[in-house]
């Protein structure tokens, strides 16, 4: 990226706001000038430093390079996701790729410099002042940012987003996936009480996705078959930055 990003100019936030305020979330196509959008893609795409992530448990998570993940043989490669599956069955699991773009800007480690661009982008008086006007709060003040990419066989099992002390208000997914099925799963779903699917996000391009912490949510299994990467940058917008040490 070689110039800011630019909102669309012809975005309405205090329009959505009504909608936001009722549901708690919102969709929101074409949130980026489209050639800043295409550009961003690129970026992200061509990206260096991507580590497949995988949660463990209580918290953990353990990261492999994907040279790491491109040296197994098959049958260790099938065991591997076999595991992943399987300990996903009955309690919180993820696992796909990721670049922790902020956290490692923050400690001074090597990263994309297009990357941190976009970060500083989001946490400029635009993007802010943009999400205060959507949600009717004035809180909002610092927002992460992780790239991730979602292949067959990834998925992130159900949760809240609810962490004490991290200050989070809303979570956010700026999408930039090229093309995409509702068959190819990778969809962003919110759970009712009864474990039903109250509303279903698809993958798209130049869109926002924002909802309202803590709120349950999951992104469904990408299926074997899908035929591209579900690309986007996602985090949470925050009351105020992490503590020292903290991401």
């Amino acid at each position: 990226m070689d110039r800011p990003l630019r909102l669309d100019q012809g975005l309405r936030p205090e329009a959505c706001r009504p909608i936001f305020r009722q549901f708690g979330r919102l969709h929101l196509p074409g949130v980026l000038v489209q050639e800043d959008a295409i550009a961003l893609h690129r970026a992200i795409v061509g990206a260096e430093g991507w580590r497949r992530t995988v949660h463990v448990e209580d918290g953990r998570d353990a990261e492999l390079s994907i040279e790491e993940i491109e040296e197994l043989g098959p049958e260790q490669r099938a065991a591997f996701e076999k595991g992943l599956h399987d300990m996903a069955r009955d309690s919180f699991r993820y696992v796909f790729d990721s670049i922790r773009v902020s956290a490692l800007a923050q400690f001074d480690q090597p990263v994309d410099p297009a990357l941190v661009a976009i970060w500083r982008f989001m946490n400029s008086e635009t993007f802010l002042g943009f999400v205060r006007e959507l949600t009717g709060d004035d809180r909002p003040a610092y927002c992460d940012m992780m790239a991730t990419r979602y292949l067959p066989g990834h998925f992130l099992t159900a949760h809240d987003d609810e962490a004490p002390g991290k200050n989070r208000l809303y979570a956010y997914v700026l999408n930039l996936t090229a093309r995409w099925r509702a068959d190819w799963g990778g969809i962003l779903m919110f759970l009712d009480d009864e474990d039903h699917v109250a509303e279903g996000y698809v993958p798209a391009f130049n869109a926002l996705n924002i909802f309202k912490v803590p709120q349950r949510h999951a992104v469904s299994l990408v299926a074997p078959f899908a035929g591209d990467q579900r690309i986007s940058l996602t985090g949470w917008i925050r009351s105020a930055p992490p503590a020292p040490g903290e991401s």
